[in-house]
């Protein structure tokens, strides 16, 4: 028996050949990649990307990088939606030490450090595990340490609705340390005080005798 043959009509190939066309680089090139920008950026610093140390290195630099960045594809709501508990309890809420790497806007270089975050909940609380979440998402970006300070406390804030919120960021940036000034030891601290935290200078006294308590 022979099977009958499905024609395509023809309005519909027409449609899936513009398609094709419009996904399609002009000129038949392939798309620029990250991986393909290290290649030229090495072959101006000098170096052969050819060689064997580094024939692989702009495909990790790219994994890497997308990695450092992945906070530009997570979402804030997804992160601390489904944590939030009614709870009759208004003292302060304190998680310290939050081991966080991000990236200077300015020289693309690490900076990296701890951040503590505290606030006072007014019949919300969020699941502890959330907050070092809602750190790394903000922190896997280009970024520089005040902003990052201030994003993490404004979206706590906007989300938990507490009383307050403290914020205070110690990090070391590697554009000091390795170009620039050169200075080792240099940390950077940054805060950020809303509601309770700002207003009360006992909440706030409170807050960073619990931070330099380590």
């Amino acid at each position: 028996m022979i099977e009958k043959q499905t024609i395509e009509p023809i309005d519909e190939k027409i449609k899936r050949t513009e398609e094709l066309a419009l996904s399609e680089p002009e000129n038949g090139e392939k798309p620029e990649t990250i991986a393909g920008l290290v290649r030229r950026m090495l072959l101006l610093l000098g170096e052969d990307p050819e060689r064997d140390g580094l024939r692989r290195t702009p495909e990790r630099f790219e994994k890497a990088l997308r990695f450092l960045t992945s906070g530009y594809h997570q979402d804030q709501e997804k992160i601390l939606n489904g944590a939030m508990f009614s709870v009759c309890y208004d003292q302060m809420v304190l998680v310290k030490d939050i081991e966080f790497h991000s990236l200077c806007e300015h020289h693309v270089l690490p900076f990296f450090g701890k951040c503590h975050v505290a606030y006072i909940p007014d019949k919300r609380v969020v699941g502890l595990s959330k907050i070092p979440r809602l750190v790394n998402m903000f922190a896997r970006r280009l970024q520089i340490q005040e902003r990052l300070t201030n994003q993490i406390a404004t979206a706590i804030q906007q989300k938990i609705s507490p009383l307050g919120v403290g914020v205070v960021i110690e990090a070391r940036h590697m554009c000091m340390v390795m170009r620039g000034v050169e200075k080792q030891s240099t940390q950077t601290v940054t805060s950020a005080m809303l509601g309770s935290f700002r207003e009360n200078m006992q909440t706030r006294e409170e807050f960073l005798s619990l931070i330099r308590g380590k």
